[in-house]
C-alpha cells in the first residue's frame, strides 16, 4: 500500500494505523511516489490532494495514464467536503473520497472494500 501526502503527521498516522494488518510505505511528494512507482506495484494508492511539487489530481492522472498502475485503487484525501470535489476525484479515477479529519474506523473500511471488493461484507 502507498501513502502520499506532504504532511509526514499524517503519513506517520496512516503508517501505524495501517502497518498492523498492511505493509506500507508513505511518500512525501507526488513526483518521488511516481518514481517509486515505476519499480513497485502497491495494492492500494492513499493520496492527499493538496500537495506542493504535484497536487493529487495530476497524481492520480499520472497513476490513470501508466499502464501498470491503470486498475490500482486508489483514495484520495482531502479537508475540502464539497461535492465537486469528490465528483471531480471520481471522473479522474478515484474509488473513493475521504474527507480528513477522518474516522480510522471508516478509513479501515474503505481499505477494505477496495482491496476485497466482493468479500468486504462482515454479514451478506
Amino acid at each position: 500500500m502507498l501513502v502520499v501526502d506532504d504532511e509526514k503527521s499524517i503519513c506517520l498516522l496512516l503508517e501505524n494505523f495501517l502497518s498492523q494488518d498492511y505493509d506500507v510505505v508513505s511518500i512525501n511528494d507526488g513526483l518521488e511516489a511516481l518514481e517509486w512507482l515505476e519499480e513497485n506495484l502497491p495494492d492500494l494508492i492513499i493520496s492527499d490532494i493538496q500537495m506542493t511539487n504535484m497536487d493529487g489530481y495530476e497524481f492520480l492522472t499520472n497513476v490513470r495514464q501508466r499502464g501498470f498502475t491503470r486498475h490500482t485503487p486508489f483514495i484520495m484525501l482531502s479537508g475540502r467536503s464539497e461535492s465537486k470535489e469528490r465528483i471531480k476525484c471520481y471522473k479522474l479515477g478515484a474509488q473513493d473520497y475521504l474527507t480528513k479529519p477522518f474516522n480510522p474506523e471508516e478509513l479501515e473500511e474503505l481499505v477494505k472494500k477496495n482491496l476485497f471488493p466482493i468479500h468486504f461484507a462482515i454479514e451478506w
